[in-house]
């Protein structure tokens, strides 16, 4: 999905993949047990989570203090410590989140584990600060349509 806003606030690429997606998947945000988010930078972390509708826009300061984001919390997001912790590889980029939500669903990250194991993740890159999105929603038969 490609758009390019005029408010750089505004990703409605990441917001329209997003919507396809969760179409495609014939699920919603809140069915997301796990997301490896496009952190590029920290402001995008904090975007992604409004234009994918875990938290409604201009709610992501509080969404993340009530640790929404978290373990325990609505969706666990970046349990490898995303983009700024892991480094940015561009291409590689989709494969270490796959690779990531793939752990997550064998039972197999070790101390970053999310419990219970989840059976809904997604995962988002992009490029050109949200005017190119890729979303891939992760799941099973029986939990994706």
């Amino acid at each position: 999905m490609a758009n390019y806003p005029r408010d750089l606030t505004d990703w409605s690429g990441v917001r329209l993949a997003g919507e396809r997606a969760y179409k495609m998947a014939g699920i919603g945000p809140d069915d997301v047990e796990i997301a490896e988010l496009h952190d590029c930078f920290t402001i995008s972390e904090m975007i992604e989570y409004e234009e994918l509708g875990f938290c409604k826009k201009g709610e992501s300061g509080a969404f993340v203090d009530a640790g929404l984001n978290d373990y325990g919390g609505k969706v666990v997001t970046q349990p490898r410590g995303g983009l700024i912790a892991c480094g940015h590889p561009f291409g590689a980029t989709s494969i270490a989140q796959a690779h990531e939500i793939y752990l997550q669903f064998k039972g197999e990250a070790a101390r970053r584990q999310v419990t219970p194991i989840p059976k809904i993740g997604l995962s988002q890159t992009m490029s050109g600060v949200g005017s190119q999105t890729t979303i891939i929603i992760y799941g099973s038969e029986e939990t994706i349509h």
